[in-house]
């Protein structure tokens, strides 16, 4: 397997449900709890700016409704993405990937970029994201591509073929390591219920590394941790130290 430059410990949208995901204040708080390595979920404005959010509506984190890659940059910009989860934070906004790409080489963290399309844009999503990506990173240790869309993660390929890909598995459906093969995947990133020794034996026997979310119990840490877990992806970023 070739060098892995991403930490263990990775902290899923920022720092889990301790600020609004997929904020900057969520990455300054996971920052603050020592973590190095962060999860965000990206996808298209109408407009093509890249920006971070994980539904495929603004119903839940924002006081706005409807499909989020429907409206352009100027109108997502302005709306408060903080106050749904608590008044601490009213006021935090959307923030694009640029912004994210300035705070992470600032501090010179790592990045996992899931590439979250709206539904019917997954190819030119994963075209994008991965261009902004080669441009944001030039020169630099990139983030990690990943998605549960294979078509996604094609299209990244066809972009920027020389950015690390990983396959995202919420089951393990037909063919999913043929996909891997073809897609030329360093890692696999599967639900932690899924990883067991046998699996994570695949994985790395293919010559990929083999992580997981979304890990917060301790016991499930501890068995993944025996199975030499090439990353743990987590909320409890105030429970998990990043350095163990």
């Amino acid at each position: 397997m070739s060098p892995w430059p991403y930490p263990r410990w990775i902290a899923h949208r920022g720092a889990g449900k301790l600020a609004p995901e997929n904020t900057l204040a969520a990455f300054r708080l996971g920052a603050g709890h020592g973590y190095r390595c962060f999860e965000c979920d990206v996808k298209l404005a109408a407009d093509e700016v890249p920006f971070l959010l994980h539904d495929d509506t603004l119903d839940r984190t924002t006081p706005a409704q409807g499909t989020a890659g429907d409206r352009p940059w100027s109108e997502l910009s302005r709306l408060d993405a903080g106050a749904w989860h608590s008044r601490t934070y009213a006021g935090e906004p959307l923030p694009t990937l640029g912004a994210i790409a300035s705070f992470v080489r600032h501090n010179r963290f790592m990045l996992n970029i899931e590439i979250k399309p709206t539904p019917g844009h997954e190819a030119r999503t994963g075209e994008v994201v991965a261009r902004h990506v080669q441009r944001l990173w030039a020169g630099e240790a990139p983030p990690l591509l990943s998605s549960f869309r294979p078509e996604a993660l094609a299209a990244a390929q066809a972009t920027a073929p020389e950015l690390p890909r990983a396959l995202l598995l919420d089951s393990l459906w037909p063919n999913w390591s043929e996909f891997a093969r073809r897609l030329d995947c360093v890692a696999v990133i599967t639900n932690h219920r899924l990883m067991d020794a046998e699996l994570c034996r695949q994985v790395h026997e293919a010559g990929w590394r083999a992580l997981c979310y979304t890990v917060n119990d301790a016991a499930d840490a501890e068995r993944l941790l025996a199975l030499q877990i090439d990353g743990l992806i987590t909320d409890a970023v105030d429970r998990f130290s990043p350095a163990g």
